[in-house]
């Protein structure tokens, strides 16, 4: 069974102004283990996902999978997947399947086992108007039709589905897989067009690949895929590396001043980022580079030095991969705040996010909010302890984090759940480093 959904608020409380030092190993990726379980749903055979994150955004998946019969069982961190012969979602887990955005990526494969379903309207961040119609475009040529009702989805398909040659409208992440799912399963040869290339949709595409699925263009913006009639097969997968817990380690390290070394971080998806970082004066080192267990995804390991920013001229805006990483983009506010100069930070994607940053004043930091997608930050910060709430989005929560943690004296972080969402065990792991964290309640 998966972890039960959590009920008590969790607190940290932080004794800031050290200096970090040790290794840190990453977690595989929660973008990744949230699309492999929805795809899961696609093979009539045993799937086992290695290295799954225990996470929350995790247990929120699994608990909506065996909430329409999907057997889900954990194997120390592996997770052992087995789908019913027939799906229904009489009994769908509605509490869980609306705490997380990924409920929408259940659309591509269910397509295959309903004709006729609904879904509740999806949650997760709270980042402004995050629209789900490219979803809908881009499941429209296969034959899929999407009512969005007050509060659930409704969708219908097409008796037979088709192979079909389209662009996205967005050429989003989640947007990627569900189309990816979809063509998986309809014989015969679909384009995608504008597709990210981005890392967990590189895993999805390694892992269809599994069951014969032929994809060509894999990290490009267009997938040509080869549908198979049925996936039966018994698979393991080992999933990614995150390159965004990477980069949350990197930023702690810069904004702590800190020598640490981060073990195991997929540099294909890291490399603009340190460089941005490198032209800022961050010193750092980094092994030749080796393979995952996947035999896919490039790993290095990178040895960080206390180092002064500066801030640099240009504004930092995230684009789809091989762009800065829009998950990324937040841990930018907080270096940016410890650079000596101002720096423009372009959050354009979300409305919302831009303001999250603004509580870093709280700790210390001059923030300007130009407007709801630009924020200048002048630094450097003299970082100040204080008492503050997460704000409901996870990597607006971590910046928060980081920078209590270079703050002298105690601050408190309440309710946590926002980065508990996306990472296992942060508390316990930055202790290690020589952090000290306390979990309260």
């Amino acid at each position: 069974m998966a972890k039960k959904k959590q009920v008590e608020t969790m607190n940290f409380q932080i004794e800031g102004g050290r200096r970090l030092s040790g290794a840190v190993t990453l977690r595989t990726a929660k973008n990744s283990a949230v699309g492999l379980l929805c795809a899961s749903l696609l093979n009539k055979g045993t799937t086992t996902l290695r290295n799954m994150p225990k996470i929350e955004e995790v247990y929120r998946i699994i608990e909506v999978l065996e909430s329409i019969g999907v057997s889900v069982k954990w194997q120390g961190s592996d997770v052992v997947i087995k789908r019913p012969a027939n799906i229904s979602l009489a009994k769908l887990d509605l509490e869980a399947a609306m705490r997380t955005r990924s409920i929408i990526m259940f659309i591509g494969p269910l397509i295959h086992s309903l004709k006729k379903f609904s879904l509740p309207q999806t949650g997760g961040c709270k980042l402004g108007s995050r629209t789900v119609r490219p979803h809908f475009y881009a499941l429209e040529p296969f034959g899929v039709k999407i009512d969005v009702k007050s509060n659930a989805f409704a969708v219908t398909a097409a008796k037979t589905l088709k192979p079909a040659e389209f662009v996205l409208y967005e050429s989003g992440d989640t947007v990627t897989e569900n189309a990816l799912m979809a063509a998986a399963l309809i014989p015969g040869v679909t384009t995608i067009k504008l597709a990210s290339a981005n890392y967990q949709v590189q895993d999805m595409c390694f892992f269809l690949e599994e069951f014969g699925v032929k994809i060509e263009g894999i990290g490009t913006t267009t997938l040509t895929i080869h549908g198979v009639a049925e996936m039966n097969a018994d698979v393991e997968y080992h999933l990614s590396e995150d390159p965004t817990e990477g980069m949350f380690f990197l930023a702690v390290a810069a904004v702590t001043g800190s020598a640490i070394t981060i073990e195991r971080a997929p540099i294909d998806f890291l490399e603009l980022e340190l460089f941005k970082l490198k032209k800022m004066g961050f010193r750092y080192t980094i092994t030749k580079r080796y393979k995952s267990a996947n035999g896919k995804t490039n790993l290095v390991d990178i040895k960080t030095k206390p180092s002064t920013l500066r801030a640099l001229d240009e504004k930092i805006a995230p684009r789809p991969y091989p762009g800065l990483n829009i998950d990324h983009l937040p841990f930018f506010a907080v270096i940016a705040a410890t650079a000596k100069g101002q720096t423009l930070i372009h959050d354009w994607v979300y409305e919302k996010r831009a303001i999250y940053y603004t509580e870093l004043d709280r700790l210390g930091a001059d923030t300007i909010l130009a407007d709801p997608h630009r924020i200048y930050i002048n630094g450097p910060t003299e970082w100040k302890a204080r008492e503050l709430i997460c704000p409901p989005a996870l990597r607006p929560a971590t910046i928060l984090l980081i920078a209590m943690l270079a703050a002298k004296g105690e601050s408190v972080l309440r309710d946590v759940y926002s980065i508990n969402r996306g990472y296992e065990d942060l508390a316990n792991r930055l202790n290690k480093l020589g952090a000290r964290i306390k979990t309260i309640s």
